[in-house]
């Protein structure tokens, strides 16, 4: 179906300038899409981070500037930056490269921002039952970038959290602390803040 739809797109653009070149496009592009670009719809987030294992420390686990790329659903565009997520563990850790594994297979879907925010920190939550979980995006959508506003270098920052990141200020104001060191330099006065929940209009 994908490789239907290619052949589809380019009919509709008319080009025929590059038809040789073309020819191999479809398969190509349908091969792209399914294995890699929205690759996470063959991963099972939960499966990642089920591998946990017992543990007595009790104090924040940060993993920061994990990369991902994900496919805005309302233009199928990309979008690219880094999450920072946090966890309170209560007896249960899980190896670090696992989270960052979870987070990839999230955002290798057609995704919203926010969406992704709050499913890795419910993601976590489930399989670690931590006493709470905080999860902080920065991205560059190119929605913004190349179309539309056309605002170069804006940067799209969202939240989530559960548990003790929600009732505890100070907690939540250290992760956010933690979590924004390594981005200060890379936002830049123009990024945009939103909170899960509360979204711009397309």
């Amino acid at each position: 179906m994908l490789q239907r739809g290619a052949t589809i797109f380019l009919a509709g653009i008319r080009d025929t300038g590059l038809a040789g070149d073309q020819r191999r496009t479809p398969a190509r592009v349908a091969d792209a899409w399914s294995r890699e670009i929205l690759g996470g719809y063959r991963e099972d987030p939960d499966r990642i981070l089920a591998a946990g294992i017992a543990g007595r420390e009790t104090g924040m686990v940060v993993v920061r500037d994990i990369p991902f790329v994900s496919v805005c659903v309302h233009h199928l565009l990309p979008f690219r930056g880094t999450a920072h997520v946090a966890y309170l563990p209560d007896g249960r850790l899980v190896g670090l490269s696992k989270i960052s594994r979870a987070v990839d297979a999230l955002a290798r879907r057609l995704q919203l921002q926010e969406r992704l925010t709050r499913q890795v920190v419910e993601t976590v939550a489930r399989a670690l039952r931590p006493r709470g979980v905080a999860c902080r995006m920065e991205a560059e959508h190119l929605c913004m970038t190349i179309r539309g506003a056309r605002q170069r270098g804006s940067r799209v920052v969202t939240f989530a959290a559960t548990g003790a990141f929600l009732h505890s200020p100070s907690l939540r104001s250290e992760f956010l602390r933690l979590s924004s060191a390594a981005a200060a330099s890379s936002a830049g006065p123009r990024a945009r803040r939103r909170r899960h929940g509360r979204r711009a209009a397309p």
